[in-house]
């Protein structure tokens, strides 16, 4: 658990950053005691979302491929 004063953690923000992204979670501590947890927000993807590729195909060669898979 890294914990770091608020004076500190302001100095070195982009040390602090790459921290509690490596450990997924570090603390901040103010003069008065209280402390704040700061954790790296996940980034929501889906599972469909994946990359296009270009390829020449027709409507009705895709059709076709697709009706010939349905017909096994």
């Amino acid at each position: 658990m890294q914990v770091y004063s608020y004076s500190e953690a302001r100095q070195k923000l982009a040390t602090v950053l790459k921290q509690a992204e490596r450990s997924g979670k570090i603390f901040i501590r103010r003069k008065d005691g209280r402390t704040f947890a700061l954790t790296p927000e996940t980034m929501a993807t889906s599972p469909l979302d994946v990359p296009s590729i270009k390829a020449k195909v027709t409507t009705n060669e895709l059709v076709n491929i697709i009706r010939e898979g349905r017909e096994r």
